[in-house]
């Protein structure tokens, strides 16, 4: 068992310290009063300047800005460490922060502290996804917003601009980095970007902005990032590669979705190369899509040390001066590192690049912070600028973590209806695992210091007062067991819940990997404990990634399987409050749970559809051919619910007869149309409004996504098995109905991808499911 420590402010942890909490402890009191100032109207100087002009238009502004620069002051804006200019009264500022579900210490920008030393902690991404609820991913961004905006009033952080969220799709379920995503669905990946970013920039719901920019929120990694570390193969130098027709309907989306709908103010690019080109190199990608395609309004940053990798890793660019000419031709704009400080004076006196490629990046930069209001005087007599740090770690925020974790937290098995337990009949319970009081085990990688953590045995223990507890393991690892101490409690107590799963050293950042199943000798000790224990025992699973848990799952000594994710800090709460019933589980699968034999299949195979002539299975719900151990959307709950498609519901969609649909040689049998030719105003008018009659049978009320896929009448040519077109969170009483209604465009929702990459719209049958319920709906003309 580990030690329980109170630290400064209240912050509590049960269990071991995590290394960078106890540096936090150790390093002298420093106390920051006010942030940074711009343009400060106490400066003389700043009423002759007219980039502190803040009545004139930012591009005027910024354009006065970088005039007033040397070459060598302009250099140095361009790493992410922006070092001040005293001469010109701007202060000094550093772009990398992190805020993946909650401010982090990740990154130069946050200074946590003993003045304020903590920020509340959400679920990991992957279990707020499980959610399918874009209203908790907004409200989970717009609080991330608040306490980042509170700790930079208090003179706590040197930028506003947050690298987050990561919305590259889980492709692979053995990516170590698979767990700070939204899952492996582009539909789903798409709107948590949309719905995070809007509430993490300070825009409403629905994408309406006024005014200065709360934060600045950068979606990543631009783009086919899925491999860290595995079998010889890292991400700095790894060739994606992949096919137009992948790239258009998985890889991309999201990132579509976050410059267009959700109007991110930055776009990362990633280590990795596809078809043989680095990201932070390529001109098509950066400039082409994500600047003038989608309209990216705000810069482009390269992810850390990218462009030092060109050149150390992937060898693409023969010295460092090439690698930087590269990336700011390509349409880089801040380089996290060194590596334009130290080469870009060298590459201009080469003739790789002119001081303009450097005007046309520093233009970005300084608009977006024109943008957050940095230029425009005192921050604090700014729009957001009177947010007390009183606002970090309230109430509603940690109320808000409590409920994310709680909406994710999906109900795998429940045999005979074991939960919810009743705690008036619990007269002693067992909590066993390696996972069970270790409050880094909850929080997931990228994660800052919680307000509190309270771990599932400390919640346990505060539900039943007879609760008893054996770690069984070491470590997650599980190298080294207890199993008679843990079987002589099992045999002891009337229920026994078990805490297993993986934890940082089995899935992270630079970390994939090899298997599936339970690490080392976790699985043996679940059989002996299950053997051991007078009923059924409820196991869960503490876990980013996916599980081969076969054996569990058809073990009828195992009652209940729960998967937790990694909860952030009211992790135990949730879990607790599931097992007993004050919370009925509602969480969906956002990736499909494989089979260990799925491990065979190379993880550097990029393609996401199959291929039956080699036996390759394919990715994904979408395409996958092989055996599952859960599917996509897979999750039970307390009640029972049921569908029905409503008689209003549309059954066709006509187009014009002038518009003619081609068939394609490799699918001559099927008519399309070609959504570019279709065009903007044609597509637009082939909205449809699907209805979908949802009841909840009992026994007790509940937050339930509802998901609605659609499919074709076969899987050739390409053609998905089943995608996700829409979903939608009801909360219902036992006994209460209600009708949910779902927008649906025919360009958007019932297209495909041909391998070409162009998107077409079949003639004829398309069918909508909904849980068991099919819609068909015919496209004529």
């Amino acid at each position: 068992m580990g030690t329980r420590k109170e630290l400064h402010g209240g912050l509590t942890f049960s269990g071991a310290l995590p290394l960078l909490l106890l540096l936090l402890l150790v390093q002298p009191l420093i106390v920051f009063s006010s942030p940074p100032i711009a343009c400060d109207p106490a400066n003389p100087s700043t009423r002759n300047y007219t980039f502190c002009q803040t009545t004139l238009p930012v591009d005027k502004r910024v354009n006065d800005l970088i005039s007033r620069l040397t070459l060598e002051e302009k250099i140095q804006q361009l790493d992410d460490q922006a070092p001040e200019i005293p001469r010109l009264g701007v202060p000094k500022y550093n772009w990398w922060s992190e805020a993946l579900h909650g401010v982090s210490w990740g990154g130069h920008g946050v200074h946590f502290n003993r003045t304020i030393p903590s920020a509340t902690s959400f679920p990991q991404v992957i279990l707020s996804a499980a959610s399918f609820n874009p209203d908790l991913w907004y409200r989970i961004g717009q609080t991330i917003a608040v306490e980042a905006r509170a700790l930079y009033n208090a003179g706590h952080t040197d930028g506003l601009t947050f690298w987050s969220p990561n919305v590259n799709i889980f492709r692979d379920p053995r990516w170590g980095r698979g767990q700070e995503t939204p899952g492996e669905d582009p539909v789903t990946a798409s709107k948590y970007a949309v719905a995070f970013v809007r509430g993490l920039q300070g825009d409403s719901p629905t994408g309406e902005r006024s005014g200065q920019l709360m934060t600045s929120s950068c979606c990543k990694h631009l783009t086919a990032y899925d491999l860290d570390r595995w079998n010889g193969s890292v991400r700095y130098s790894f060739n994606a590669k992949v096919t137009a027709q992948d790239m258009e309907d998985t890889f991309q989306p999201p990132f579509k979705s976050c410059v267009e709908e959700g109007r991110a103010t930055c776009v990362m690019c990633s280590y990795n190369e596809v078809n043989g080109v680095p990201t932070c190199a390529d001109y098509n990608l950066l400039t082409k899509q994500a600047k003038k395609e989608w309209g990216l309004d705000g810069y482009i940053a390269t992810d850390c040390g990218a462009v030092d990798y060109m050149y150390g890793a992937s060898h693409y660019a023969k010295t460092l001066e090439e690698a930087v000419s590269y990336a700011l031709k390509a349409g880089v704009d801040i380089n996290c590192g060194k590596a334009m400080s130290r080469n870009v004076a060298s590459a201009i006196q080469k003739g790789n690049i002119s001081e303009s490629d450097i005007d046309r990046a520093l233009f970005n930069a300084f608009s977006l912070r024109m943008k957050l209001g940095l230029f425009n005087g005192d921050p604090q007599k700014l729009p957001s600028g009177d947010i007390p740090p009183s606002q970090i770690c309230s109430t509603e925020h940690k109320n808000l973590a409590l409920q994310a974790a709680q909406e994710g937290i999906v109900l795998l098995k429940n045999t005979n209806n074991i939960l919810p337990l009743a705690k008036s009949k619990v007269t002693s319970l067992g909590v066993i695992g390696p996972n069970a009081d270790a409050p880094p085990s909850l929080m997931g990688n990228y994660n800052g210091p919680p307000c509190e953590v309270i771990t599932p045995l400390k919640a346990l223990k505060s539900s039943v007062n007879n609760t008893r507890f054996e770690a069984g393991c070491n470590i997650v690892a599980c190298n080294v067991t207890k199993i008679p101490e843990a079987v002589q409690l099992a045999s002891s107590v009337d229920y026994v819940i078990m805490f297993m799963g993986l934890d940082q050293n089995q899935e992270r950042e630079d970390l994939d990997r090899t298997d599936l199943v339970l690490p080392g000798m976790q699985q043996t000790l679940v059989s002996k404990v299950a053997e051991a224990a007078k009923k059924p025992i409820i196991l869960v699973l503490i876990s980013g990634g996916p599980l081969d848990i076969t054996f569990a799952k058809d073990d009828p000594r195992i009652g209940a399987i729960l998967w937790a994710g990694f909860t952030g800090e009211a992790g135990g709460s949730a879990i607790s409050s599931i097992i007993f019933g004050e919370h009925n589980p509602g969480g969906k699968l956002p990736v499909t749970w494989y089979p260990q034999e799925f491990t065979k299949v190379p993880m550097t195979d990029m393609r996401m559809r199959p291929d039956p002539a080699t036996g390759y299975p394919g990715r994904s719900y979408r395409f996958y051919t092989g055996k599952t151990v859960y599917q996509f959307g897979y999750g039970l709950s307390y009640s029972n619910y049921s569908y029905e498609f409503k008689a209003e519901a549309a059954t066709s969609i006509y187009l014009n007869n002038s518009l003619s649909p081609q068939a394609t040689s490799n699918d001559p049998n099927t008519l399309s149309y070609d959504i570019a030719s279709l065009g903007f105003n044609t597509c637009g008018e082939l909205k449809v409004s699907a209805k979908v009659g949802v009841k909840n049978h009992g026994p007790m009320a509940g937050k339930h996504p509802v998901l609605l896929f659609s499919r074709w009448p076969s899987t050739e040519h390409g053609r998905p098995v089943k995608q996700l077109v829409g979903f939608q969170s009801v909360h219902l009483e036992a006994g209460e109905s209600t009708k949910v209604e779902f927008p649906l465009s025919a360009c958007e929702h019932l297209s495909r991808v041909m391998d070409d990459g162009r998107r077409v719209l079949d003639k004829g049958s398309h069918f909508l499911i909904v849980g068991d319920k099919e819609h068909e709906i015919n496209i004529v003309s």
